[in-house]
């Protein structure tokens, strides 16, 4: 019986990169050596166990044989005769298909250490494109490692662009594909995530109605990138830097799915992309099984976006309606993460970077302002009832029009 060091923990160690977890594999044990010795069983389709001390998993050495479509249609041998080289051969790419020893050894038989120094992501054997899921992950650790440098081997998206091919993506469930998405939304670089899933033609499977802003264009005026995809991906990028809330950046990538429902001869116009992309993000979130926050979020970001950029247009009545229609006065918090995206949605455009947006502390202190008056200061003026709401946004607009009054806004 012998025990390794496997997988990230390893990789992460080479690359001088924190640890987070540790995972073990052991050789030449069986499920009733590991019960003897303490270990807790929890592995449902193979043996995983509990260190009865650190609580850390270590499982039995396994191969996989393919039985059925999708990433659950395998066949696992985890006897004791199964060798280390075994286990390692199953797994996805080289860079996670090593071992160490307890003396520091390391095992590295499908040159993982090579690919690390020359920051390859590369496929360990054909059996990758046994599981679907592998496109996704592949993509998510290109999102993770791409600011080292980090990309894709040829070989290996030619691979993945074959499993695309094949329709093996269908097979993956929703729940699979939003986890994927999720850890790589909190990657260093997540828009990485979504240009490769691009490359291998995987985007268009699982997010269509993203697929599809790539090649319409906007007015070059106001978005020097042209390209509405490309947008897409600089507003992620830009709300990657802004907040590391997953509603926010996912509401940042797919509030503009509107413009791919704009007829082809309104180009490079989007008018009313605001309320059309209401119905692509239910789709996309609804098949994905994205969380509700997520979702809210992005709707509300999608219709009321641009509602933010005019803010020192609109009249107090407008404003005090958009705080409704937010929810602003209850959910502070959240409206605090619409104005991200607002900022993200700006600040998505090539050279635009760095631009300040005033607009959303505009924002802000609008709604401060408007919680001064409270329903008491209307009820102390002996307005009761059914009337107290009316006379509350009345006071309200009021005291904004004199506040605005006294702002200097931008030109």
């Amino acid at each position: 019986m012998q025990t390794y060091l496997v997988g990230g923990a390893v990789r992460d160690q080479l690359l001088q990169r924190p640890v987070k977890d540790n995972d073990w594999v052991v050789v030449g044990a069986t499920p009733d050596d590991m019960i003897k010795l303490g270990y807790e069983q929890v592995g449902a389709d193979f043996p995983v166990f509990l260190h009865p001390k650190t609580k850390e998993e270590y499982a039995l050495a396994r191969t996989e044989r393919k039985s059925g479509k999708g990433y659950q249609g395998f066949v696992c041998d985890f006897s004791s005769d199964v060798t280390l080289e075994d286990d390692l051969l199953r797994r996805d790419l080289t860079i996670n298909a090593m071992a160490q020893d307890e003396n520091g050894h390391i095992t590295d038989p499908f040159h993982g250490q090579r690919d690390l120094k020359e920051k390859w992501l590369r496929h360990v054997s054909p059996a990758f494109q046994e599981d679907p899921l592998r496109v996704l992950r592949v993509a998510r650790f290109c999102a993770r490692f791409a600011h080292l440098g980090f990309r894709v081997a040829d070989e290996t998206m030619e691979l993945m662009k074959a499993m695309v091919s094949d329709n093996e993506l269908d097979h993956l469930v929703a729940e699979r594909v939003w986890t994927e998405t999720q850890r790589a939304l909190t990657e260093a670089t997540p828009d990485v995530y979504f240009r490769v899933l691009r490359e291998c033609g995987a985007l268009k499977v699982w997010f269509p109605e993203l697929d599809i802003l790539f090649g319409i264009p906007q007015p070059e005026k106001h978005h020097p990138e042209i390209d509405t995809g490309e947008h897409a991906l600089l507003c992620l990028k830009a709300a990657q830097s802004l907040s590391d809330q997953t509603a926010v950046r996912w509401a940042a990538l797919i509030h503009d799915l509107g413009k791919g429902r704009t007829p082809e001869e309104e180009w490079p116009r989007h008018i009313g992309h605001e309320k059309k992309g209401l119905s692509p993000i239910k789709q996309l979130c609804n098949r994905l099984k994205a969380p509700n926050d997520a979702k809210t979020l992005a709707l509300l970001s999608s219709e009321f976006h641009t509602h933010v950029h005019r803010a020192f247009e609109l009249r107090p009545e407008t404003l005090l309606k958009l705080f409704d229609q937010l929810d602003a006065w209850r959910r502070p918090e959240r409206f605090e993460d619409f104005l991200l995206v607002c900022i993200a949605d700006a600040r998505g455009r090539t050279g635009l970077e760095d631009s300040e947006y005033p607009q959303a502390d505009y924002c802000r202190a609008a709604l401060q302002e408007a919680l001064t008056i409270q329903a008491k200061d209307v009820m102390a003026q002996g307005v009761q009832g059914v009337e107290i709401r009316p006379a509350l946004q009345r006071a309200r607009a009021e005291h904004l029009k004199s506040w605005k009054s006294s702002q200097r806004l931008p030109e």
